[in-house]
């Protein structure tokens, strides 16, 4: 590694956030139930924030039907709320200590707001590549500013943390376009 930043280390932050987007947009499911349709939901519990796969279990009984056994009776409240509040257009019918959630057909009016989601979340990507930039390029500023780097290598390598940030976001738009074909496919 020359002086500077960590080029590598910025790669693989970016790679990251793709591999997070991915995560995301597999999510959103079309057609048949998943249980990855439930992943992005995040429940208010026990004074913290947890992803719903800590509360409960999240099961496909029927191809437009998923189940949610929750493990404390007194999470149900919380849980329904989080699953409403997700923006995945689900509206679960409680069951006691369970959760059932009827996936509504993909009408035009569906499609478009799972593609929305799908945005939504190559946004948040994008966000998150331009922080991992940022913090490349204010390292590289400051190794310039202490003498550790040249103006010449100062400026080649934000050039190619530049390059690498471009590269990034052009694969975050490929994945979008691919996914949005996907959910719009009837």
């Amino acid at each position: 590694m020359t002086a500077g930043v960590d080029l590598n280390d910025i790669k693989r932050r970016m790679d990251g956030a793709i591999n997070a987007f991915k995560n995301d947009i597999a999510s959103l499911r079309t057609g048949r139930a998943s249980a990855n349709v439930l992943d992005p939901v995040v429940v208010e519990a026990y004074g913290s924030r947890v992803p719903l796969n800590q509360v409960a279990n999240v099961t496909v009984p029927e191809p437009r039907m998923l189940g949610v056994s929750i493990w404390d009776k007194s999470m149900v409240g919380a849980v329904d709320r989080a699953i409403r509040e997700a923006n995945l257009g689900l509206n679960p019918i409680v069951d006691g200590q369970n959760l059932r959630i009827p996936l509504p057909e993909l009408n035009e009016e569906r499609r478009k707001s799972l593609v929305k989601v799908a945005h939504d979340y190559a946004e948040k990507a994008k966000v998150a590549i331009r922080h991992v930039r940022r913090d490349g390029m204010d390292g590289l500023k400051k190794a310039e500013k202490d003498g550790t780097i040249g103006q010449d290598d100062s400026r080649s390598q934000s050039e190619r943390v530049q390059k690498m940030t471009d590269e990034t976001i052009v694969e975050v738009d490929r994945l979008l376009v691919e996914k949005e074909k996907e959910i719009m496919q009837v």
